[in-house]
Parts: C-alpha cells; structure tokens; sequence
C-alpha cells in the first residue's frame, strides 16, 4: 500500500512538469492568442477558489503581494536537505531580477513561452553552434536561449535521480522540499561556466549537496510555493515548496548543457515546459525578508 501511494503521490507531482507527446503535437510550433492564456487563468482561479490550496509558482519575484495564508512550514536549509533532482526549463518559469523579457504566449502548452535574459550578449556568444542540443519534439536549445534550472532537495532519505520521484521514499511520502532556482543565459563561449560543473553533487555528512551552484547570482528571493510546470496551468499544484530564486543570471557554455543532456543520473535530455506566471494575488503568498 505505501509503495501504491507513492507512485501516486510521485505521478501527481512529476506529471504536470512534463509535456505529454499529444500536448507537444498540439501547436507547439504556433503561438496562441492572448485569450488563451486569460481563459487558463480564469479556470485556475476557478478550479482553486475556496478549496485550500497554498501559495502558487511561479511568481514575479520582484512583487511581494500576495493573499494567500495557508499555514506553511518552510523546509530546513538546503545543507540539511538532500538533492534529489535537477532538471530545467527553456526561459525562465519566474519573472524578475535580470530575466523580465516576455517571450511570449507560446503553444498554450508551456513550450516557447516564459522569460528570457534581459541583458546583451555579443554576437561572438550568439554564434550558432551548428548542431542540436538537447533536441526534442518541441525544438532544441541554442545560443543565447535562457534556462531555469533547478535543484530539488527533499528532507526524505533521497538519492539524486530521474524525476521528482526521487524525491519520495518508501519511509517517508510527504516529504518538505525545496528548489534552489537559478537562470543561465547559454553562449557560445568556451570560458562561460561548465553546466556538468553546475549540476555536479556530493555526499557530505550522509546528504547530498549540489556543490557548484554559483555564489554571484544576487541574494536569493525566498518565497513560500508549490511545484510548477504547464500541467498546473489550469488547476492547482497540492504540493508545498520552499523556493530560493537567484535573481542574477550566470553565462555557461552552451556546448556543456548538450552534453550533459546526452548522459545524466536524472535521465534529463530536454528542457521542460513553463507554467503561466501566476498573477492572482489570493494564489501567491506574501514575500517577507529573512530566511524561508
């Protein structure tokens, strides 16, 4: 019984973060209306008005409003969690710091839609590779494209591993977690940061740690969430999360992401979906300073 309540609790959570192919085939090469993505608001809103559910993610992380009151314990520190996934998304889920350009409505379904860097990059960095990377039904990556990547870390006796699963274990199946959030603008640029240096983990004190998150991101907007991706778009995600967002973005070689999406522990080879930036102020919590 407890191994069927995990997998359940393991579909749930994991599932909407990932496209389905017949979600990937519907339009992911057009662009919807505005309309669209006004209707998916109004049906979360909807789905979630009177029925308990905490604070929502993505956000605007430079607004601190929000409604929403559910009682929610933050998890520990990140030193006393265990990683347990890493994955990412093409443009950034939230908005805010330095990624606040809107790429636009997308396919409806989370792909080509979210946030992108708002600096400059030289035309040395945006120089084609000429190959694919990390290549996928709903296209690949390429210079100059932003990620939000994230390191999952779950207060269960977690081992890092494919999808948010690995999050869960047989002993405990509601674990606290926590995403330390962190968006990279890719360039083609062989001195840029080494993704497989980015997503490297150890085992430190019986934990284990993402060890080369960088430390010259911006201090980290700490927020009281939940799970994200496009499967949420229309209903609310039942999952609490501690989030720490890093409102700086860091430059890595492009050339890195592709070969560590040929070959990882998490099973990753493609970006993720986004979900809509969640607007609603009774689905967001309210941004304190301190430590989530």
């Amino acid at each position: 019984m407890k191994r069927e309540v995990i997998i359940a609790l393991a579909i749930a959570t994991t599932l909407p973060m990932l496209a389905s192919a017949k979600e990937v085939s519907a339009g992911a090469h057009g662009t919807v209306a505005d309309s669209v993505i006004s209707r998916q608001r109004e049906m979360l809103a909807e789905n979630t008005k009177g029925k308990g559910f905490g604070p929502q993610s993505p956000r605007d992380i430079d607004a601190t409003e929000g409604n929403n009151s559910r009682v929610f314990t933050a998890a520990p520190a990140p030193t006393e969690m265990n990683l347990c996934n890493i994955h990412f998304h093409k443009n950034a889920e939230h908005k805010g710091g330095e990624f606040t350009q809107y790429a636009g409505n997308g396919d409806g379904h989370g792909f080509h839609s979210g946030y992108k860097y708002s600096g400059k990059l030289s035309a040395s960095e945006l120089k084609p590779v000429g190959h694919d990377i990390c290549p996928s039904m709903h296209g690949g990556l390429a210079a100059g494209d932003t990620i939000e990547v994230h390191y999952v870390l779950s207060t269960a006796q977690a081992e890092p591993g494919p999808t948010l699963a690995s999050c869960l274990t047989d002993a405990i199946n509601n674990p606290q977690l926590r995403v330390e959030a962190q968006v990279y603008v890719l360039v083609n640029d062989k001195q840029a940061l080494d993704f497989e240096r980015l997503a490297q983990y150890r085992r430190n004190k019986g934990l284990y740690q993402a060890t080369n998150i960088p430390s010259n991101t911006g201090t980290p907007v700490q927020y009281a969430g939940s799970t994200t991706g496009p499967g949420y778009n229309e209903k609310g995600s039942p999952f609490q999360v501690s989030w720490s967002v890093h409102p700086h973005v860091a430059k890595v070689n492009i050339e890195s992401v592709g070969k560590w999406c040929k070959g990882n522990v998490f099973n990753e080879d493609h970006a993720h979906g986004v979900r809509n930036l969640i607007t609603n102020l009774d689905l967001l919590s309210n941004i304190t300073t301190g430590t989530l």
